[in-house]
C-alpha cells in the first residue's frame, strides 16, 4: 500500500478506494429484542427474491467510467484509484481510458480476495449492520434509507478512521 501512498503525493492526488456492495429489498437479519415468549416480526412487502425486470445487474465498465470522471470533477484533482480484480474492472475498455487519463489517473488494484486491504469493506459492513432488519418497501426507499446512512457514517470520522486503521493504513501528513 505504501507506492499507492507515495505516487499520491508525487501527484498531490486523491487516493480514492472502490467497491461494490450487493443490498436487495429483503433485510439483511440482525439482533434484536422482543418480549420473553414474543419472536421479533419484520414485515416485508412485495413477492421478494431477485432481480426486477429491466433493471441492470450491475454496473457497466462505462459506469465506472462515468463515475471516475465524476470523482476527478468534484475532486479538481489528480486520483489514485484502487479497487479489486472484479471482472469488470479488468475490462480492456477501461485499461484503455486509464492509459488515455494517465496524466490524472493512476489505477492499482488490490491482491485476489483481500477485503482486509480495503476500506470501503469496512464502510459496507458498517452500512449493513446500521440496516439491520429494516425492509424497504420498494427501489426509491433503499436508494433513500442507504443515502441516509451514509451521511451519518460521513460525519462521524472516527467510524472512517476506524476503517482505515483496519486495513494497516493511516493518514499522515506530505
Amino acid at each position: 500500500m505504501a507506492r499507492y501512498k507515495r505516487a499520491a503525493r508525487d501527484l498531490g492526488a486523491f487516493i480514492c478506494f472502490e467497491d461494490e456492495a450487493g443490498q436487495g429489498l429483503r433485510p439483511p437479519k440482525g439482533r434484536t429484542w422482543a418480549p420473553r415468549g414474543a419472536r421479533p416480526v419484520v414485515k416485508v412487502r412485495g413477492a421478494g427474491g431477485g432481480r426486477r425486470k429491466g433493471e441492470a445487474k450491475g454496473f457497466t465498465w462505462a459506469d465506472y467510467r462515468d463515475l471516475i470522471i465524476t470523482a476527478h470533477h468534484h475532486l479538481s484533482a489528480p486520483l489514485i484509484w484502487v479497487w479489486d480484480n472484479l471482472n469488470i474492472h479488468l475490462a480492456p475498455e477501461l485499461a484503455d481510458f486509464a492509459e488515455a487519463n494517465k496524466e490524472w489517473l493512476r489505477v492499482y488494484r488490490l491482491p485476489a480476495y483481500s477485503p482486509d486491504m480495503n476500506p470501503a469493506e469496512g464502510i459496507w459492513s458498517l452500512l449493513k449492520r446500521s440496516m439491520a432488519n429494516f425492509a424497504a418497501a420498494d427501489l426509491d426507499g433503499l436508494v433513500r434509507i442507504i443515502k441516509r446512512k451514509l451521511k451519518k457514517i460521513q460525519y462521524r470520522p472516527h467510524l472512517i478512521d476506524g476503517c482505515l486503521a483496519g486495513t494497516g493504513l493511516k493518514i499522515e501528513p506530505w
